[in-house]
């Protein structure tokens, strides 16, 4: 019996339960527990596998030699990560992924054998098929979330940072109240900014009457 997180992922969309087993034994599944904070994949690291995410959360950094960090993304449980290095294989990586959280990852092995991934010659089973889709799908996707993150980031004042980042995700969750992904710390590494400074914008944004805050709760008011 497939687990709902499995089933539900957009990468076997389309696909019946024999079509993703078969995936699965191709692609040489493999499950591994990492928990907060620990790294899952490195970079200047090569990578044949991608992960999809069982349970937890990772975030995708970029950490330069000088300890500054940047967070490009934060991906959830039922996505996926690491697609591209894998089918190019030998691409090091230019980024690192952590959990974000005790999380339960499933790695996929791309390949060139005859049932892998990237091996095409032949007849080619209907599950591969619509794999290969998916992962279209999925990759246009994820250049709409990197092009909204240029989008949050290219403000010059920080309010004007804050204002991007929260008017996408009440655009994309259709409400004006909603949680985000990013503790303190994560939001200031995403937007690129201070987290004192990020504070104390947040501080006045709230007494301005444009926000309420909690955590990571956040709300947005009109202004009157």
């Amino acid at each position: 019996m497939l687990e709902a997180a499995i089933q539900n992922s957009v990468i076997f969309h389309g696909m019946s339960g024999d079509e993703i087993g078969d995936a699965l034994t191709a692609l040489e599944s493999e499950e591994k527990t990492y928990e907060k904070g620990e790294l899952i994949l490195i970079a200047g690291e090569r990578t044949d596998r991608f992960g999809l995410i069982l349970d937890g959360s990772v975030t995708v950094e970029s950490n330069d030699a000088w300890g500054n960090r940047t967070i490009l993304s934060h991906i959830g449980r039922g996505d996926f990560f690491a697609e591209t290095y894998a089918i190019l294989e030998n691409m090091p990586l230019l980024v690192d992924v952590a959990a974000n959280e005790k999380s339960r990852i499933l790695f996929l092995r791309t390949g060139d054998w005859s049932g892998g991934l990237r091996n095409i010659q032949g007849e080619i089973p209907l599950w591969k098929t619509k794999l290969i889709s998916n992962l279209l799908g999925i990759s246009a996707q994820k250049n709409l979330r990197l092009s909204g993150r240029s989008f949050h980031t290219s403000p010059k004042t920080i309010r004007g940072r804050i204002m991007a980042y929260l008017n996408s995700v009440s655009l994309q969750k259709e409400t004006t109240e909603f949680r985000i992904p990013f503790d303190r710390q994560q939001l200031a590494d995403y937007l690129n900014v201070e987290r004192t400074a990020l504070s104390k914008e947040l501080g006045r944004m709230q007494r301005d009457g444009l926000i309420r805050v909690k955590k990571n709760l956040f709300a947005l008011l009109e202004v009157e």
